[in-house]
C-alpha cells in the first residue's frame, strides 16, 4: 500500500478585487504514488482539484516524466513555497479557479496549472483544512515540548559529565602532586645518602695515602738498615 502524505501551505496570491492586491489563501494536499487532491479556502469560498492516475499520467508523458516524479515535483511547490515561483489563483468562470505555479527547468521557465472546482460545501471543506493546521499545530507543539524535554535531559546529562570531567581532573591533579611530592622526597634522600659518600671519600682517601706513606718509610728503614749491616760486616 502507498504511502500517504498531506501538507498545507499558506499562499498570497493576487486578487481581482483591488490593483495590486493580494489574498491569503490555505492549500492542503493529499499525496499518493500517482495522484494527489487539493482542497483550496480563502476563508470563505472553497475549492477542490482531484487529479486522477489518469490524468496525472497524460500530464507526465507531456513532460517526459513518470507519473511518480510528477507527483513529486508537484508536492514541491504545492507543499513548501518555492522563493523562485509565481504562484496564481485565478478566476476562469462559473465559480472555479485556476491554481498555477512556475518553475525552472534547463534554463527554462515552465508552468503547471489544474483547475480547481469550487466545493459542493464551502463549510465542510473549509472546516477540514483549519482541523488539519489545528491538529498540525498541536503535533508540531508536542515535538516541541519533547524536543525541549530532550534538550533538558540533554543539558542535565553534560553538566553530570562536565562535574565528572572535572572532578577526573582534579584527581588526577592531586595524585600528580603526591607522586611528585614521593619522588622529590626518594630524589632528596639519594642526594643525601650521596653527599654522605662524597664526603667520606676524602677521608678514606687521606687515610690511604697516609699508610702509602708509611709503607714508604717502612721500606727505606729497612733498607738503610741492611746497608748498615753490610758495612760493618
Amino acid at each position: 500500500m502507498d504511502a500517504i502524505r498531506h501538507t498545507c501551505l499558506k499562499l498570497e496570491v493576487p486578487t481581482n478585487a483591488q490593483p495590486d492586491g493580494r489574498v491569503s489563501i490555505f492549500v492542503k494536499g493529499t499525496w499518493y504514488q500517482h495522484r494527489f487532491d487539493l482542497s483550496i479556502t480563502d476563508g470563505l469560498n472553497a475549492w477542490t482539484c482531484h487529479a486522477t492516475e489518469d490524468e496525472v499520467r497524460l500530464r507526465a508523458e507531456q513532460w517526459d516524466q513518470e507519473p511518480s516524479d510528477y507527483v513529486g515535483l508537484a508536492e514541491r511547490y504545492l507543499g513548501f513555497q518555492q522563493p523562485d515561483s509565481v504562484y496564481d489563483f485565478a478566476d476562469v468562470g462559473n465559480g472555479d479557479k485556476r491554481l498555477s505555479w512556475t518553475f525552472n527547468k534547463e534554463g527554462m521557465k515552465l508552468e503547471w496549472r489544474w483547475k480547481c472546482r469550487q466545493a459542493s460545501d464551502n463549510k465542510t471543506t473549509t472546516a477540514g483544512i483549519l482541523d488539519f493546521l489545528m491538529d498540525a499545530n498541536i503535533r508540531l507543539s508536542e515535538e516541541v515540548v519533547r524536543k525541549t524535554q530532550s534538550f533538558e535531559k540533554l543539558k542535565v546529562e553534560s553538566e553530570k559529565c562536565l562535574a565528572q570531567s572535572e572532578r577526573i581532573c582534579e584527581e588526577k591533579v592531586e595524585f600528580e602532586t603526591a607522586l611528585y611530592a614521593k619522588f622529590l622526597n626518594v630524589l632528596n634522600t639519594k642526594k643525601a645518602k650521596l653527599r654522605e659518600y662524597r664526603d667520606q671519600f676524602p677521608k678514606q682517601t687521606t687515610t690511604s695515602s697516609k699508610l702509602k706513606q708509611d709503607d714508604e718509610y717502612s721500606d727505606k728503614t729497612e733498607s738503610f738498615d741492611d746497608d748498615s749491616d753490610a758495612e760493618k760486616n
